[in-house]
């Protein structure tokens, strides 16, 4: 019987690029409080529960990356204030999506936070296509790989 050996590298992927950047344990959540306003060191431990350390870890790599902006709030003692920057504004969207497919999965009765919309809506988020317009459905959707050796189901037969 023959075995199919596994590939030397996993599929090139735009998600696990960006996973592996913001798919850590606390990343996501400390843009989710940056883009509330609260961007202090302080706050963020309060607010997210993670340890200084792994903190103060995911900041610097958030910022290194151009997803956060550090810059200084108090100089005695010298302190930092985080904010998103363009590229973290935009994985925004993917927090709100993300929140409300939780609140549809796991909180149903008890949701932890509303978002409002500028209209005075609650905000509740919905993936369309650009060029048209409709509400993205898994059945309408068609994966093409861009990545020569690749196919939808895995690497292209040698």
């Amino acid at each position: 019987m023959s075995v199919m050996a596994a590939p030397k590298d996993p599929r090139p992927c735009s998600i696990a690029d960006a996973l592996a950047l913001v798919g850590e344990k606390y990343s996501l959540l400390v843009l989710r409080e940056a883009c509330l306003g609260n961007g202090r060191f302080d706050q963020l431990v309060r607010n997210i529960g993670a340890p200084r350390d792994i903190l103060a870890t995911r900041l610097r790599r958030l910022v290194d990356a151009g997803i956060l902006t550090k810059r200084v709030y108090s100089e005695r003692p010298q302190r930092f204030e985080y904010r998103p920057t363009e590229a973290g504004l935009e994985l925004e969207p993917v927090l709100v999506t993300l929140m409300a497919w939780g609140d549809r999965h796991l909180h149903r009765d008890d949701r932890p936070m509303v978002i409002e919309h500028a209209c005075g809506e609650e905000l509740v988020p919905v993936v369309t296509c650009r060029a048209c317009g409709d509400p993205v459905r898994h059945e309408d959707l068609t994966a093409r790989p861009q990545v020569p050796g690749w196919t939808v189901a895995g690497p292209a037969a040698a």
